[in-house]
């Protein structure tokens, strides 16, 4: 390739569920993730770099044009303007639920509510489709304490087995997104280098078939 691409992933979960759909598109990276201290790293393919990131920040990177391509959960994109990018493929890992979840056995109050969470935009649309009015508390962490300790009347956050909301005497109750890992390209780099970056989709379109079936 005479133009390089760059590819941010996103570290944790993510990185790891992502890797082997790598190595199926022949887009491995040439040293073990885990045991570097760097965050980029050259690959199998030649003129293809990878960049670590978190998770928050790879749609940025890629909306700038740091990085033409990048992995990031559908979470993040919701929170994130889509302005500059395109979603072409759903990778189909780090599967979960955005979902609302509350104190078990509880109602919420009539008028308005407080919501805890992280996933601010996602959960102002979701309560005003509703028509609910909310106020929304930012946090960053530990949401499932927000309703035991009288912050919040309701939280917004991921869910994967539930487990960490019923050791809290926490349940989940409304799905508002189900969550997955997305491949995003920065719009500007799909058209000067669409042959190598469509090429590059092909591959890693096949490689989620294949890890997947």
């Amino acid at each position: 390739m005479t133009m390089p691409i760059t590819i941010a992933l996103t570290k944790g979960r993510i990185l790891r569920e992502t890797l082997p759909i790598l190595t199926s598109a022949g887009l491995a990276p040439l040293e073990d993730l885990s045991k570097s201290r760097k965050l980029t790293f050259p690959t199998e393919c030649a003129g293809v770099r990878l960049l670590l990131l978190r998770g928050v920040d790879v749609p940025t990177y890629v909306q700038h044009g740091a990085a033409d391509m990048g992995v990031a959960g559908k979470d993040t994109l919701l929170e994130h303007s889509s302005d500059g990018l395109y979603e072409p493929l759903d990778l189909g890992v780090a599967r979960c639920r955005l979902m609302t979840a509350g104190i078990k056995g509880t109602e919420l109050p009539h008028g308005r509510i407080r919501v805890a969470t992280k996933f601010v935009e996602s959960a102002k649309r979701y309560y005003a489709a509703k028509g609910r009015q909310v106020d929304i508390i930012k946090l960053y962490g530990a949401m499932e304490l927000a309703p035991l300790m009288g912050l919040a009347d309701e939280i917004v956050d991921i869910v994967d087995s539930g487990n960490t909301l019923k050791a809290n005497g926490l349940e989940a109750r409304e799905t508002i997104a189900h969550i997955s890992s997305r491949l995003i390209v920065n719009r500007a780099a799909m058209k000067m280098k669409y042959h190598l970056i469509g090429d590059l989709i092909e591959k890693l379109a096949a490689a989620t078939t294949r890890t997947q079936g």
